[in-house]
């Protein structure tokens, strides 16, 4: 456990506001036991999801890694080719080129049963978003950093191949986890809150 410390005694706030988007941090040389990612997902299968249960894909198979995370790549770099480099850039990128050494990925999916329905899709997303957010949560406070990405999303279909998802079941998020590198994580600076009373 060198350089990783399991908080088990964060408050609710301290949680809420000290889970942050690990990259750069992931421990790439540990790993990580199944039985963890096993408690987290019966954590996030209580989220305040609607009545389609999320369906999770842990991937751990070094080849499958491989792949998914050659598709990643290139969708990342396709995407940001143009991008002007900046701190945050620089951390997705270094994600990006080793993606496939991240011990466990997990692949969070809904069963929309067919195509993605028009227009506004708030209550299909609604079932499996909580859930994921709860499952980083469970995450921290086993000492193991997680972020959502969704670079992926350019090769959905492809990966589905890859990892023989059924028609009508989509990907809404790629959850690298592996215990984090480092002690601790500070509060993020964020824009000031943007909240409006009874109208805009």
């Amino acid at each position: 456990m060198t350089g990783v410390t399991v908080d088990l005694a964060l408050s609710p706030d301290a949680l809420l506001t000290r889970t942050r988007a690990v990259r750069r941090r992931l421990d790439l040389e540990r790993d990580v036991p199944l039985s963890e990612v096993d408690a987290c997902l019966e954590i996030a299968a209580q989220a305040p999801c609607g009545t389609r249960s999320p369906h999770w894909v842990v991937i751990t198979d070094p080849a499958l890694r491989t792949a998914i995370a050659g598709h990643y790549r290139a969708a990342f770099r396709a995407k940001n080719a143009a991008t002007p480099r900046s701190r945050s850039l620089d951390s997705a990128a270094y994600l990006a080129d080793n993606l496939a050494r991240v011990p466990v990925l997990v692949m969070a999916c809904v069963d929309a049963g067919g195509p993605l329905p028009a227009g506004n899709q708030a209550s299909l997303w609604g079932n499996l978003l909580p859930a994921v957010w709860s499952y980083m949560l469970a995450a921290r406070t086993r000492g193991l950093g997680t972020v959502w990405t969704t670079a992926h999303l350019a090769r959905e279909q492809e990966i589905a191949d890859l990892l023989g998802l059924p028609a009508g079941v989509h990907q809404g998020a790629l959850i690298p986890t592996a215990y984090y590198l480092g002690t601790s994580f500070r509060q993020a600076a964020r824009p000031r809150l943007a909240v409006h009373r009874d109208r805009w």
